[in-house]
């Protein structure tokens, strides 16, 4: 009987053991090669916290692996080749990429393995339903979600897969992990498969009832904070949505619901790559936005957190000290830079790319365009998050201001929101407001309704 012939399993986005179709297959074929690829291309551009986040995976995985994480440093198209040969590979195994830059990646792989005459076989992928799978009746792409969530629910996932027994691992010199960023004080969760298995049965035991309730307050320890484990693959949304099955309730469904979300922005992505660094709405994206000195001054401002608006000044704050931020504050916070200070939705798109240790292009973009108008919802400009009105309905005691912005931390109560009307005047180190909201929402209505007439005023 033949021997089988080796194959490399070519971990990416899927860095965990369990619920992970496409070791499985790599396994199944013969023993295998645990392979990672810090590729310069995506490493480079990545910010201290993702390539912070990235190094403690990997890290984790290798010692799940007892030690036989082979992770090479170069181009995947050379790279993958090389170690291919090197082990007489009879096939290379990944979990499918429907990004942009991984999709031309993974394409150029395909093609040097060819010469080889060794498949690139893809199995699964990152989402519950792969991007491209859901349509329309007419065969295109949803641009509005709720009926894309429906389809998508109609679609349905598999169930996950057990962790393979008894692997048979090849092993290989490895370039080692690549070393960890400084990070100037940030603090960053656990990371590994492990730490987010845990986080999930934490949450779901204690948190997940409440959810429904609790998911828009940023004081309370109300969402599951899994976004940069599910970023990396630490777990996969197919094992969280199987656990859901078992927790019907309005909380649980609200959960599916977000990671459907996910879901969605992939699939935005994949059939409108250009969205990565323009609008999908054209009509909107042709609205005008502030350049120039004043507007560098105005984002530096919103950057550092010193807007003078207690809730986004909050928000921005935590970025920089955990590499995250609450979801109903990340559209706050996005809400005034497009449409208090008019400054363009990339810019600040960039800029959570860089601090955020859960940066995912497509969920960053997608939820970035949505609140500037220029992306999937069907009512968008119009809206404009009121920061006072908003920290007053979701952090109403002030909790969360108090806990990011130290200078409020002797302002009682809901007070923290609006400091400018306190008796004694703005606390010592507190910023005047960058912006009147009322007069700049009022400019942000007009250029938007520039964008429906071609009239400029």
């Amino acid at each position: 009987m033949a021997t089988p012939a080796t194959a490399v399993m070519w971990f990416r986005r899927d860095l965990r053991l369990r619920d992970n179709p496409a070791l499985r297959a790599a396994l199944s074929a013969g023993p295998a090669i645990a392979l990672f690829v810090v590729d310069p291309a995506l490493w480079g551009p990545a910010g201290a916290p993702r390539r912070a986040w990235l190094s403690r995976s990997l890290r984790a995985l290798d010692a799940a692996l007892d030690g036989r994480l082979v992770v090479r440093h170069g181009d995947p198209a050379e790279v993958v080749p090389a170690v291919a040969r090197e082990a007489a590979a009879g096939s290379v195994h990944v979990a499918a990429d429907f990004g942009v830059l991984g999709r031309r990646r993974d394409a150029g792989v395909e093609e040097a393995l060819r010469g080889l005459d060794v498949p690139l076989v893809r199995t699964g992928s990152p989402y519950a339903v792969a991007p491209g799978t859901v349509l329309t009746k007419q065969g295109e792409p949803f641009r509005v979600f709720t009926p894309f969530s429906r389809a998508w629910a109609r679609e349905g996932w598999p169930p996950p897969v057990h962790a393979p027994r008894a692997p048979r691992w090849v092993e290989l010199p490895s370039d080692g992990v690549p070393a960890e960023p400084e990070l100037d004080g940030m603090q960053l969760p656990e990371a590994g498969e492990e730490a987010a298995l845990a986080r999930w049965r934490r949450w779901r035991e204690r948190g997940l009832g409440a959810y429904a309730d609790s998911r828009n307050r940023p004081d309370l320890d109300g969402t599951s904070s899994l976004s940069a484990h599910l970023k990396y693959g630490e777990v996969h949304p197919r094992t969280l949505l199987a656990d859901l099955a078992k927790h019907p309730g309005e909380s649980a469904d609200r959960f599916r619901t977000e990671l459907c979300w996910r879901d969605f922005y992939a699939d935005v992505l994949w059939h409108a790559p250009h969205t990565a660094r323009a609008p999908l709405n054209q009509q909107v994206g042709a609205i005008r936005y502030d350049t120039g000195p004043a507007a560098d001054a105005a984002f530096a401002a919103w950057a550092q957190g010193r807007t003078g608006y207690p809730i986004v000044d909050a928000g921005m704050r935590q970025l920089r000290a955990v590499g995250w931020v609450h979801n109903r504050v990340r559209m706050i916070v996005a809400s005034f830079l497009v449409k208090d200070l008019h400054v363009d939705w990339l810019r600040g798109a960039r800029h959570f790319m860089h601090w955020l240790r859960d940066g995912d292009l497509a969920s960053n973009n997608g939820g970035w365009q949505w609140v500037a108008g220029t992306g999937t919802d069907a009512a968008p400009y119009f809206r404009v998050f009121n920061p006072v009105t908003q920290g007053k309905s979701f952090d109403p005691d002030g909790e969360y201001v108090r806990r990011y912005v130290p200078e409020l931390r002797g302002v009682a109560g809901g007070a923290v929101h609006e400091p400018w009307l306190l008796p004694g005047g703005l606390p010592a180190g507190y910023p005047e407001r960058v912006v009147d909201h009322g007069e700049a929402r009022a400019e942000a209505l007009r250029r938007y309704e520039e964008t429906r007439t071609g009239a400029r005023t």
